[in-house]
């Protein structure tokens, strides 16, 4: 079969590689039929997840067919269409058994494109397969289902739930990439009374404005914390969401929130980023972390089959899996190509 491989820090390419195998009776094997790119995995191109080897099989998100189990799956059938989630759950670990998936230490937490082989591949090797799955319901598209892996419940459980919005919060969401366009989908579920996105890219803040966001600011030319001021009365934003991953956005974050709001970092973080507790310690801040859980996921495929979220909407281009090179250029440029979420499909 052919595998997007990553060859160390700038360096990945679409390669022939050995079919995966059951290796543990609780794994199945799911023959892809689409499969996305995530901000995740230019992290790990740019070096900053150095656990990730040398000759790993990269991507953690992707819908396909079971096409083989092991001897303990008895969930998951062969011929299922299923979701593959960006976490995998042993389920009996103490961090499983509170719903922590993502903190799983019985040999689960994030695997796939991380620690073993993941998902931008023609066949993958799920572990956990029972837990680690989701069936896909009808009428809900591939694309919709595929947005599910990760980016939604990532800024769902990460961004919002972390970060308590509630009716009526102003809530500022710092990145209108994928993660953070979903969080702007994600907080609109709890009703928030304005919802402002700040970005550098135009294309991005005009994606945000279609998807729900009340306010667009581009710091380039705007003052954030002013225009947050403006819409609270000089207090603030109740919740900051965090969803780029570098020092400036953090620390942006932390100036746009009022004294007792909450800062929800979600971005992968590669530098050090400075927390200035001599300008905080005294505002009754919270501010969270977090790697998602995914126990969310069965609540956002309901939604999504209700009709009452449609993730595909951050969907703007779709490639072949012979394109894999491609896709991922279209990706990383998002400048210039407006790529918010890439779709890879099965060439077959």
């Amino acid at each position: 079969m052919h595998a997007m491989v990553f060859h160390g820090p700038g360096r990945r390419s679409w390669d022939e590689v050995p079919d995966p195998t059951i290796l543990d009776p609780t794994d199945a094997l799911v023959q892809i039929d689409s499969v996305t790119i995530c901000g995740t995995d230019l992290h790990i191109l740019h070096g900053d997840v150095p656990e990730v080897d040398e000759g790993r099989v990269l991507g953690h998100e992707a819908v396909g067919t079971v096409i083989e189990i092991g001897s303990s799956v008895g969930q998951v059938k062969v011929g299922d269409r299923v979701l593959m989630s960006c976490i995998s759950a042993c389920g009996s670990c103490r961090f499983c058994r509170e719903g922590r998936y993502g903190q799983c230490v019985g040999g689960g937490g994030w695997l796939l494109g991380h620690t073993v082989d993941g998902t931008q591949a023609e066949i993958v090797r799920v572990p956990f397969a029972d837990r680690s799955t989701h069936r896909i319901p009808p009428g809900v598209s591939d694309e919709q289902m595929l947005m599910l892996a990760d980016i939604v419940p990532t800024s769902h459980e990460v961004g919002v739930l972390n970060g308590r919005v509630r009716p009526g919060d102003t809530v500022v969401v710092i990145g209108a990439g994928p993660i953070g366009l979903a969080s702007v989908m994600t907080a609109s579920l709890y009703s928030p009374l304005c919802i402002v996105v700040v970005d550098t890219v135009g294309s991005r803040l005009a994606a945000a404005s279609k998807i729900g966001a009340d306010v667009v600011v581009d710091p380039t030319s705007d003052d954030v914390v002013d225009v947050v001021s403006s819409l609270t009365g000089g207090l603030g934003a109740d919740v900051a969401i965090e969803a780029v991953g570098v020092p400036e956005t953090f620390e942006q974050a932390v100036t746009t929130v009022r004294p007792g709001g909450h800062i929800a970092n979600i971005g992968v973080h590669g530098r050090p980023a400075v927390l200035h507790l001599e300008a905080i310690w005294s505002r009754d801040v919270t501010i969270t972390t977090g790697l998602v859980d995914t126990f969310s996921t069965p609540t956002l495929i309901a939604l999504v089959e209700g009709g009452k979220l449609d993730p595909s909407a951050v969907v703007t281009h779709h490639f072949a899996m012979s394109e894999f090179d491609l896709a991922y250029d279209v990706f990383a440029h998002a400048e210039e190509s407006g790529a918010l979420k890439v779709v890879v499909s099965s060439d077959r």
